[in-house]
């Protein structure tokens, strides 16, 4: 199983313990740790290979993060990393066209799921959900300056330093790296995602139900939703 395990003792306990994360993320990162789209066709949708669409759409154990009417013809869920750069370049340069052209109008519920690929990843969807209602701004920012805090020599400071534009103090900072509760709950996003939904890279999309392997562009999407949308 390939699911992030973060020990409160010894990777939350402060400032100073949490740069523990930051030397397993730049192990991972410049290791060439990131797994990205998955090799094939874009767009390419295969039938489902667990028990069905409605086990897909139950909530795991955290809130679901969503954007978008619920009860859009197409229910669109994304499973990202925050350390992913093919995440941070959906987000930055294809999502705002997205969410214009579908989510706005109604034509889209956009569904999005944290599969942290390392504990840095962890833990700035940690902070994502220690801002509460302004989960999406935040992780927003956080790909838009992915490289700040990743690729620093003190990446523990820059993840602080962006944090505290959301309001953030070293104190709030802290003690949302050390919720272990939530750190678990995100850690059973990511196992579900794997035991069940065969999820294996990021970004992975699921379109109605069905697993989308490969998209990247608009285009893509499009085509993916022309045999759904009536309009």
């Amino acid at each position: 199983m390939r699911h992030v395990q973060i020990s409160r003792p010894t990777l939350f306990g402060g400032m100073a313990a949490v740069a523990v994360i930051v030397i397993a993320a730049f192990v991972y990162w410049y290791a060439g740790g990131d797994r990205g789209l998955v090799p094939g066709g874009p767009g390419e949708q295969s039938g489902a290979t667990w028990s069905g669409a409605d086990e897909l759409l139950k909530p795991g154990p955290l809130k679901e993060m969503t954007m978008g009417a619920k009860d859009a013809p197409i229910t669109v869920i994304e499973y990202a990393s925050m350390t992913c750069s093919h995440c941070a370049d959906f987000s930055n340069n294809i999502l705002p066209e997205f969410k214009a052209k579908y989510i706005d109008t109604g034509k889209v519920h956009f569904i999005f799921r944290e599969y942290p690929l390392d504990p840095l990843a962890a833990g700035a969807f940690m902070l994502a959900r220690c801002t509460e209602e302004n989960y999406f701004p935040f992780v927003e920012m956080l790909f838009l300056q992915q490289d700040t805090w990743t690729r620093t020599n003190d990446p523990v400071n820059a993840l602080f330093n962006l944090s505290k534009q959301a309001g953030f103090t070293e104190e709030t900072f802290d003690k949302c790296l050390s919720n272990q509760p939530l750190l678990d709950g995100i850690n059973a996003i990511k196992d579900r995602a794997d035991k069940l939904f065969d999820v294996e890279s990021t970004p992975t999309f699921f379109v109605n139900g069905r697993i989308a392997r490969g998209v990247q562009t608009i285009d893509d999407f499009e085509r993916l939703f022309a045999s759904q949308l009536t309009n």
